[in-house]
């Protein structure tokens, strides 16, 4: 169960929990998953990145616009709609390939499954929903990465803009 849900609070902030888990775990419970973090962030932001070189290229030739073509220069409106979808798209690529990655990295830190590994995680899932559960979690890790990643790049294209504009002045 994940904790606080349906009113099951044990901790009162985030010191708390690192008190309580340094208490029962030691300093490696600080840690725990920290590799699986590492294995579902890597390819997450790979495959987010990638997936959103290629939705742009391939939204701006269904806008009819060849990218071999210097003399373009879309609205603002239009740039910000391309980068934004292409934010969502990447975010809902990366959320649909990692999801399961994460899924067992949650359940390793936090569900409470004391003392089991990786494999034990998976063969636990398979048992309880079938591949199914893997995906436990997308809807909400699509928002989040959407979300994050079309904010994010709406704001790194917007300063980069800046620069650039400040450096031709």
């Amino acid at each position: 169960m994940v904790q606080g849900y349906s009113g099951n609070t044990r901790y009162n902030g985030g010191l708390d929990v690192a008190r309580k888990l340094v208490k029962s775990d030691g300093i490696r419970g600080l840690y725990k998953g920290f590799g699986l973090s590492v294995i579902t962030y890597s390819p997450s932001s790979a495959v987010w990145w990638a997936s959103y070189g290629a939705s742009q290229r391939i939204t701006w030739r269904f806008l009819g616009q060849n990218s071999a073509s210097e003399s373009f220069a879309p609205s603002h409106t239009q740039l910000i709609s391309v980068q934004a979808g292409g934010g969502i798209i990447a975010g809902a690529t990366a959320s649909f390939i990692t999801t399961p990655l994460d899924t067992i990295k949650t359940r390793l830190q936090v569900m409470g499954d004391k003392g089991k590994t990786a494999r034990q995680i998976v063969e636990s899932l398979i048992a309880e929903d079938g591949w199914k559960g893997f995906y436990r979690g997308l809807g909400p890790r699509f928002f989040s990465m959407s979300a994050w990643g079309t904010s994010m790049i709406l704001a790194y294209e917007y300063l980069k803009r800046l620069c650039a504009n400040d450096e031709q002045s």
